[in-house]
Formats: structure tokens, sequence, C-alpha cells
């Protein structure tokens, strides 16, 4: 059985208060870029795709009718909402903090109905979560991809698709307990919105991309069991150590590869010394 009862279905208001903030907050976002010369149904289409965006993505997941397309509502609020954003803009954007607010309470508004309805249709938590999140982002993206405009959830910046995650496993967190959905959809609302504002407020973002350059090294092997060690020849800076019968020769790296030889088995190595004259080597004690 599911989180939430399947007789659960998200209030109308709270659905079009959703789309109503998303479209009023795209639309704000779209009349910055005066330069392109938007009119108003190019505002008003970017504000109504956002304010769509992430309830037609979560329906499309969800394999279920549209509710964007079930009544009348819908399409006069965003149209509504997104007309009022264009006209207020210049009013609005005098307080810079107003569309971060706008974006985090659409993020966070999206995320919880995108859960909670997942969790009514009986997917599993994680699914639940990964549907919250990407109806929460939908209307971003979109916008993004009309206005021609490097997507900004793929690139480093203050968290976004992380605020909408924590409030939607907070959503599922507390359903599993027992909570009642309308107090655990507030509580994950608002703790999207106090994420996305502090990482806007403290500059938090994720790292940049970036990759292994280097290796660790490993650490040598060890000997074989049973295999004569050769405590005579050491490695010392490339070079080598001789034990011979006068003592110890530390022969530089130049003059490692000079040959050591013995008489007799069991009796002390000597250097053998290469003569300039051909044919004239000896071996030196």
């Amino acid at each position: 059985m599911g989180l939430v009862s399947p007789l659960f279905v998200i209030p109308l208001w709270a659905d079009l208060l959703a789309v109503g903030v998303g479209a009023l907050q795209g639309a704000m976002f779209a009349s910055q870029f005066r330069d392109r010369r938007l009119d108003w149904l190019g505002v008003a289409i970017i504000g109504i795709v956002v304010g769509f965006g992430g309830g037609l993505l979560r329906d499309l997941l969800l394999n279920v009718e549209l509710a964007p397309l079930q009544s009348n509502w819908y399409v006069a609020v965003a149209t509504g909402a997104a007309l009022l954003g264009m006209l207020l803009e210049r009013v609005l954007s005098k307080l810079s903090r107003i569309i971060t607010a706008l974006d985090a309470l659409t993020i966070g508004l999206f995320g919880a109905i995108g859960t909670t309805k997942a969790l009514s249709l009986g997917l599993p938590p994680v699914a639940a979560v990964f549907v919250g999140v990407l109806a929460a982002v939908g209307g971003s993206i979109l916008r993004d991809v009309l206005l021609t405009l490097p997507i900004a959830l793929m690139h480093v910046g203050s968290l976004y698709a992380l605020a909408a995650a924590g409030g939607a496993v907070a959503i599922a967190g507390l359903l599993e307990f027992g909570v009642d959905v309308f107090v655990a959809a507030g509580i994950g609302v608002a703790l999207t919105f106090v994420i996305r504002i502090l990482s806007v407020l403290f500059g938090w973002s994720l790292p940049e991309q970036r990759a292994i350059t280097r290796l660790p090294k490993l650490p040598p092997l060890p000997a074989m069991p049973g295999r004569r060690r050769q405590s005579a020849t050491v490695e010392v800076e490339r070079g080598r150590v001789v034990t011979t019968a006068t003592g110890i020769i530390h022969l530089h790296a130049t003059t490692a590869a000079i040959p050591v030889v013995s008489d007799a088995p069991g009796a002390e190595p000597r250097v053998r010394r290469r003569s300039p004259i051909p044919g004239a080597s000896r071996a030196r004690r």
C-alpha cells in the first residue's frame, strides 16, 4: 500500500497556485531579455510554459491525464499571471530578490505536488522523489530551451535541483512516519524554499566537473616466498652496492654495469676492471 491514500487528489487550488506562481516568475524572467524583443504573446508563452512545464512532465511520467488540460482555469490563471509578471517586471525587478523568492516557491510547490501525486499512485519513495524533482525543474528547463539559453540546471550555480530533492525526500520520509500529507507537503515546500534562498545568499553550489589526472601509486608487491634474496647487490640511487673481500663498493649509475665475478663457489666476489687495451681485461682483488 502506498504512503498516500490512492483516493488522495491534489486540490485544484494548490495546483493552480503552483501554475500561477510559475507563470508569474517565468514571465518576469523572460521580460529581462529586452534584446530579444519579445512581444506580449512571446512573454505569455514563456510564462505559460513555465507554469505548465512541471505538471506536464509529471503527468507524462505517471502516465495519467494531463492535469493542465482538464480545466479551463489552468490556461486562464497561467495567462493572467504571465501578463501580470510582464507588466510588473520593472516594478518588481527593483526588489532584486523577488524573482529568486518566486523561483524558490515555484520549485517547492511543484516538487511537493509531484512527490505526493506519485506516492498516491503507488510509486516507491525513490521513484516518487525523482518525479517530484523533475516536476520542480521541468518548467525552468523548457524556459531556457525556448529562450536559447544554457540550461541553468546543468551548470555551476546556486543549488536548484538539490533544493527540490531535499524537499521531496523530506515529504517521502515524513509520510513514511504517518505525518498528514498536507503537513508533510508544507514542510517540504518550506525546506526547498530555505535551501534555495540560502544557496543564493551564501553562494552554495556543487563543485565543477573534474577528472582524475594522476592515479595513486600502488605499493610494491611483496617478495615471493622461497625466492633467494640477492643481498650482495642492492640498488642505491640507480647504482648498486657490491660486497667484496676488501669491503663494500658503492657503484655509481654510470659504473653499475661492471660485472662481478668469483673464482670458485663460496669465494668472495671481485670486481672486474676493464682495461683500455683490448684483450687485457683483468680481475682485481
